[in-house]
């Protein structure tokens, strides 16, 4: 079976979950006997591309330009085109959402649809990306959700078919934890990405403000999300919580494995997640979740989370207090975390995706 991945995702990023997804699933599916994978990416600006093994992609790495963007994704995908035609594959499976089609006439087209964030919280920039997802899964021969409740919004707010749509839960790569570079002497809570809309960062922000004892004897760590911005330097004002409560810090892998490892709890307050990554990774390195009990969240945390009401600053500031003011609890959300966090491989995300594909053809 010969598959081909399009260029999509990786003219758009350098780094991110979907081309970490696409990569994975891809190096996963080559190492099956019988099963030629490749992407097919003429020119990339990703960072992954060139980490897989010889012979999956094909296409040349190019510096980013400041102001990348629809023009230089058009035309790589344009190139791209023609390239997957002469593959020849049976499948392609698409990185993202494109209003026009890109598999030859006689291959079978595959997309994965991440999250329904766009829908489910709309704006004026999230109308195309809608648009354009509905086209997608329309033109598409399958569709891919990446849990249960990507699945089910995605049914509730288009006309598919539920027999054209099934789930196959990503997996996930262990973060390699070194020698944490964060100097605090007290013991802090995690929360790390971006920080804005339906992240609600700022839900988690005035929960902790709201507890005289976090407030004394833990600081809030922002792992990446880029520096604070002069909105949120009103709000930590507003709520009182001073500059030497809160730590910024970007990096790598290894640096934020760093800071899982060396948290007194993850938090993880999002209004709504497609799958979410970030509390599999707090687990493995031993750091004990506290979560929304929302959308996908359940479906990946599973046992191993402290629960609360995202939309409720009382229930973050409860769950939270729970947990670090019980050792028990603690400890018991680091074992169940260790164990549930090993239920999602990419290996099983290949081979739930291989079945899919050789029902296609």
């Amino acid at each position: 079976m010969k598959i081909a991945f399009d260029s999509q995702i990786f003219t758009m990023q350098e780094y991110g979950g979907v081309s970490r997804y696409i990569c994975s699933l891809a190096a996963q599916l080559a190492g099956i006997d019988g099963v030629e994978a490749k992407i097919i990416a003429p020119f990339y600006i990703n960072t992954y591309l060139d980490k897989l093994p010889k012979g999956i992609v094909s296409g040349i790495k190019i510096p980013r330009i400041s102001k990348t963007g629809i023009a230089f994704h058009r035309s790589g995908l344009w190139l791209a085109r023609g390239a997957i035609a002469r593959f020849a594959p049976q499948i392609v499976h698409e990185t993202y959402f494109s209003p026009k089609p890109i598999a030859p006439k006689d291959a079978r087209t595959v997309v994965t649809v991440y999250d329904m964030i766009h829908e489910r919280f709309p704006s004026e920039l999230s109308k195309q990306h809608a648009e354009w997802k509905r086209i997608a899964t329309q033109r598409a021969d399958y569709v891919i959700c990446i849990s249960e409740s990507t699945r089910n919004d995605l049914l509730e707010l288009s006309d598919l078919p539920e027999d054209k749509v099934s789930v196959v839960y990503l997996g996930f790569d262990k973060l390699i934890s070194i020698a944490s570079e964060i100097e605090t002497k007290k013991p802090y809570l995690l929360y790390v990405g971006h920080r804005g809309d339906y992240k609600n960062f700022e839900g988690f922000l005035r929960a902790y403000a709201s507890s005289s004892w976090l407030r004394n004897d833990f600081k809030v760590m922002c792992f990446g999300g880029g520096s604070f911005s002069s909105t949120e330097a009103k709000l930590f004002n507003d709520l009182k919580i001073s500059a030497d409560q809160l730590i910024q810090m970007s990096g790598d892998d290894s640096k934020l494995a760093g800071a899982y490892r060396d948290a007194a709890l993850f938090v993880y307050p999002s209004l709504y997640e497609g799958f979410g990554i970030p509390p599999l990774e707090a687990m493995s390195l031993g750091c004990p979740v506290a979560c929304s009990n929302n959308s996908s969240i359940p479906e990946v945390v599973g046992d191993a989370g402290e629960y609360f009401d995202p939309e409720n600053s009382e229930s973050i500031r409860v769950a939270i207090e729970h947990v670090l003011n019980s050792t028990a609890r603690r400890t018991e959300l680091i074992g169940k975390g260790f164990i549930r966090y090993g239920h999602f491989s990419w290996e099983r995300c290949a081979e739930e995706t291989l079945a899919i594909y050789k029902g296609l053809i």
